[in-house]
């Protein structure tokens, strides 16, 4: 699975059924159960990909005419870690593909006073340093959440980490990288948020929006949504106060 040009170490996953079903799941007429159906169903197909290149070890196995030589993933059991909550939908059917997968959990929240996170709940297995884990979210941007988790993951001893997510932002990939360039970036897509002096655009993935003819918002150099009418947002960065601060970046 090849990285992005533009943003090396984030790789997104290229798999037709992987981009039908997104396109399903950003569809705003999809009813909510079937929106959860579709992120257990692309966690899954995307797990297919970012366990691509785990360790092998022989294994002697009977068969029904005779003992062969297969073989098995190295190491202990696989950690999937949902950040919780956003995280928690991909677990299943990650775990349908790897059933003996085991399961940890980082809960983190935003103190309102620092803009930094902070987390509230940890729990993995043990022997951290000898497991692959999986840290899972539905979205990274702007970031500070992923490399919170990563840090409190690498403190209890862990050394093969990936970070998957259906949609990453730019700025998030940029972050997570600076602070932990060991860690590869699995996405479904990149949506991206471009800066322009002081002008913010939300290019949303697919609309292929023409800034010049964006309204203005209160006569300020700042783009009102293209988009009329919303019904469900699948996923939005800088949505609110705290998050602009915590990437220095103005007020949407």
């Amino acid at each position: 699975m090849p990285t992005t040009p533009d943003l090396p170490g984030l790789f997104v996953v290229r798999h037709p059924l992987v981009q039908h079903k997104l396109s399903l799941l950003r569809d705003r007429a999809t009813p909510t159960k079937i929106f959860k159906e579709l992120v257990d169903e692309i966690a899954m197909l995307m797990a297919y990909e970012a366990t691509a290149n785990l360790s092998l070890e022989p294994c002697e196995v009977e068969t029904p005419l005779e003992r062969m030589t297969g073989a098995r993933v190295a190491g202990k059991k696989l950690v999937l870690v949902p950040i919780l909550r956003a995280g928690l939908g991909m677990v299943e059917g990650i775990l349908r593909l790897m059933p003996s997968a085991r399961v940890g959990h980082v809960g983190l929240y935003r103190d309102h006073d620092t803009l930094q996170p902070v987390d509230y709940y940890f729990k993995v297995p043990a022997a951290a340093g000898e497991r692959a884990f999986f840290v899972l979210d539905r979205m990274l941007a702007p970031g500070g959440s992923a490399v919170a988790a990563v840090d409190r993951l690498k403190k209890a001893g862990a050394v093969r980490v990936r970070f998957l997510c259906l949609v990453a932002a730019p700025v998030g990939v940029q972050r997570l990288r600076a602070a932990h360039p060991d860690v590869p970036i699995i996405a479904g897509m990149s949506e991206s948020i471009s800066l322009f002096d002081d002008i913010t655009v939300a290019s949303i993935a697919g609309l292929n929006v023409d800034v010049d003819a964006l309204p203005i918002v209160d006569g300020t150099p700042r783009y009102g949504v293209p988009v009329a009418g919303i019904g469900k947002i699948v996923a939005i960065g800088l949505n609110y106060a705290d998050h602009a601060a915590e990437s220095n970046l103005p007020v949407p």
